[in-house]
């Protein structure tokens, strides 16, 4: 729970110490499992594979609470990695893994003191099933769900996709779209280039795809939508798209306005890491669409949580609150109560 003074981290993340062991329970290979090394470290394994190396962190609520006292957050909300999300399996064992991986980070949140929320996830190749589940997981204590930006061949203007979106409006869920899965055709071979370059490219895509396709006119404005990571380079190359749609008839055909008309429909957090690409933001979303988001406990995400916009210098005390948890309280839709940080913190 919150009040207008709490700071609020609305993307982070969370694996569960333990979980079935999928493969067996399904009778197919490469399912994601964890392998404990010891001293709060692990390897999140995809078959046989070194995925990521992970820390208690992100199952140890004891540990999450001491690292938001030590960097002054007072909640945080958790959703799955989206390596969990099975969007690539049978759609009844997707939507098996998202009661699994729901109920554990529900089981954390009770653990917290009101200190943590969550994201659910969704079998999002089965449009039925995931409004069953998201239905399931609001009524259990989720404050929303979080998708990947796409499934498959399939984008955010997917008509199916676009239904689900509905629904979460329907439903009051907010939704947190996290790219995942993203192009490459090999040549992003090291150095984490599909998380570098494919990334920011997949989130934009999405933005991208919701406005020129026209979903924006089908969808209700109650629909609480965010994009993780600053929305990728969607801020930078908005000009680029408002000038192809000026002067390009098959850009404009399904889009009725301007592109940069459209960005008082969603959110985006706040997750850039430099000063100069948080006031472009900024200046392209206005302080009222940017929420503080960390990617934490990862190490591409915030070191210190929430020092990006703490500690901007373009950034007035006003902007600065509303990104710190104002935003964040009305699109989680909490209630006016504080949580009590550890003494000191």
């Amino acid at each position: 729970m919150s009040s207008p003074e709490s700071v609020i981290d609305i993307h982070s993340h969370f694996f569960p110490e333990t979980w079935p062991d999928l493969a067996e329970r399904f009778g197919t290979p490469d399912w994601p499992w964890l392998r404990h090394l010891g001293d709060g470290k692990a390897m999140v394994m995809v078959g046989e594979k070194d995925f990521r190396p992970i820390y208690s962190a992100c199952w140890d609520v004891d540990k999450r609470l001491e690292e938001m006292d030590r960097d002054g957050v007072d909640i945080q909300v958790i959703c799955a990695t989206p390596v969990l999300f099975a969007y690539g399996r049978p759609a009844e064992q997707a939507a098996d893994c998202a009661r699994i991986f729901n109920d554990a980070a529900l089981e954390m949140c009770g653990r917290a003191g009101g200190r943590l929320e969550a994201l659910a996830q969704v079998p999002l190749q089965d449009i039925d099933l995931s409004c069953r589940e998201v239905e399931r997981a609001m009524a259990d204590g989720h404050r929303g769900v979080q998708i990947g930006n796409h499934v498959g061949p399939k984008d955010l203007d997917d008509a199916g996709l676009v239904t689900f979106l509905h629904h979460c409006a329907d439903l009051g869920a907010a939704v947190l779209v996290h790219p995942w899965d993203m192009m490459t055709d090999g040549r992003m071979k090291q150095y984490m280039l599909p998380w570098l370059v494919a990334m920011p490219a997949e989130t934009q895509l999405s933005i991208v795809s919701l406005i020129l396709s026209g979903a924006f006119e089908r969808l209700p404005r109650s629909l609480r939508l965010c994009f993780a990571h600053g929305g990728g380079s969607f801020a930078f190359l908005l000009g680029r798209v408002d000038n192809a749609w000026r002067h390009r008839d098959i850009v404009r055909q399904d889009c009725p306005n301007p592109p940069s008309s459209y960005v008082d429909r969603f959110s985006v957090d706040s997750a850039v890491f430099d000063d100069g690409a948080l006031k472009l933001l900024t200046d392209v979303m206005g302080p009222e669409r940017i929420m503080m988001g960390t990617d934490y406990p990862f190490p591409l995400g915030e070191q210190s949580m929430g020092s990006g916009v703490r500690n901007n210098p373009h950034l007035d005390p006003s902007a600065r609150a509303a990104m710190l948890g104002g935003n964040a309280r009305r699109w989680l839709n909490l209630e006016d109560q504080t949580p009590a940080r550890a003494v000191g913190a």
